[in-house]
């Protein structure tokens, strides 16, 4: 019996360890392609929307106002902030005629904060192109001018770029990596580019759109009401016709995502039923399958069963092997890898957690204020 639990848990890693190097492999350089010197730089206007970050905004904001971009604007709109962002932003801008603060001081009803923020800032963009960021990302100098070359002589309209994420402890870096392999299984964003194809990508950290693009196909008022608003308005592009796709980008930009496991746990209270389109008891099955496929291959190796021995093992080692390349491949360190069964753990409570919170809340609570669930479930997209 547990010859055969322990090589079905290894043919799924095997698979899932497949489709990751697949994409991974697929997934092109982010590195600037030759451009004529006399074509014009499109204008671009950077969108970030703040709320109470005073402790990073200001590293934040000189690295976008250190790009070394020629035609720039970058809006930072202050969404009704409690501490010293406003006046943080209001500093810099007062020195650099590049950046434009807009101050929210209320929410109308049926949006979220962040998404009538970003929203807001598009509208008063002037750019071309619209680079959505949150508040936290610092930039390379050379970031935007490398992703607009891109963007240009790949004829998209959309470019997602996936950050360095900083991972302060190897707890945390184990739980980060174990999230990110889970997301790139599930949503597959290394087919984004193929038209036809469901797939669909958007970072939070950096969505380059072309403006026209994004007005055609309802911006920010389409996903007023998405918690995972990021990744919509990739498939709300997507879904309209137009062409995306996702590098990485370590060298360009990072961000520290959580500074702790209770910080990440309590981060996906909000979005993890909205990402599964608010499909809970389907969320919470594949949970539990994941659980048994990171935890019967132990059991199988504890059982004595000697046919079982080195099956179980392989599928052990398989999605440690696969955090240490993730982390490898994030800067961080691999020895975070040995805690994959932690991390596996953190993983599943965390999404358990929030799809049963947010059932039992009846919404979500995000930037201090509540949303309920039936008025979320209605922005369909």
């Amino acid at each position: 019996m547990w010859l055969g639990i322990a090589l079905a848990c290894l043919a799924a890693q095997l698979v899932m360890l497949g489709m990751l190097v697949a994409g991974g492999l697929s997934l092109r350089p982010f590195a600037a392609p030759p451009r004529p010197p006399e074509r014009r730089w499109p204008s671009v206007t950077v969108v970030v929307a703040a709320r109470d970050e005073a402790a990073g905004i200001e590293a934040a904001m000189r690295s976008l106002l250190a790009l070394d971009y020629p035609a720039l604007e970058i809006l930072a709109v202050d969404d009704r902030s409690a501490d010293a962002t406003g006046s943080i932003l209001d500093a810099l801008a007062g020195r650099n005629p590049r950046l434009r603060v807009l101050h929210l001081r209320e929410l109308p009803r049926g949006w979220l904060g962040k998404n009538h923020a970003l929203a807001l800032g598009a509208r008063e963009a002037g750019g071309e192109l619209i680079l959505f960021t949150d508040a936290d990302v610092e930039f390379a100098p050379d970031a935007l001018r490398t992703a607009v070359a891109i963007l240009e002589a790949e004829a998209l309209d959309h470019l997602a770029l996936g950050p360095r994420l900083r991972m302060p402890g190897l707890l945390l870096g184990a739980c980060v990596a174990y999230f990110g392999r889970q997301f790139y299984v599930f949503l597959r964003p290394w087919r984004a580019r193929v038209p036809g194809s469901p797939a669909h990508i958007g970072v939070g950290a950096f969505n380059l759109v072309r403006a026209a693009a994004y007005r055609a196909c309802g911006g920010h008022e389409r996903i007023a009401l998405r918690p995972d608003d990021d990744v919509k308005l990739g498939k709300i592009l997507k879904v309209a016709g137009f062409r995306q796709e996702l590098r990485h980008a370590p060298d360009a930009l990072a961000v520290t995502w959580y500074a702790s496991v209770r910080e990440l746990v309590r981060g996906l209270e909000k979005n993890v039923l909205a990402g599964l389109d608010y499909r809970g008891a389907l969320g919470l099955a594949g949970l539990m399958a994941l659980l048994f496929l990171e935890f019967l291959p132990w059991i199988a190796l504890a059982s004595g069963e000697p046919q079982a021995r080195w099956p179980a093992l392989c599928a052990i080692l398989v999605p440690v092997l696969t955090l240490a390349a993730i982390l490898r491949e994030a800067r961080a360190s691999v020895l975070a890898a040995l805690l994959a069964p932690a991390a596996a753990l953190v993983f599943v409570y965390a999404c358990a957690r929030s799809i049963l919170l947010t059932y039992a809340r009846g919404g979500i609570v995000w930037r201090g204020t509540f949303y309920p669930l039936g008025e979320l479930r209605r922005n369909e997209v």
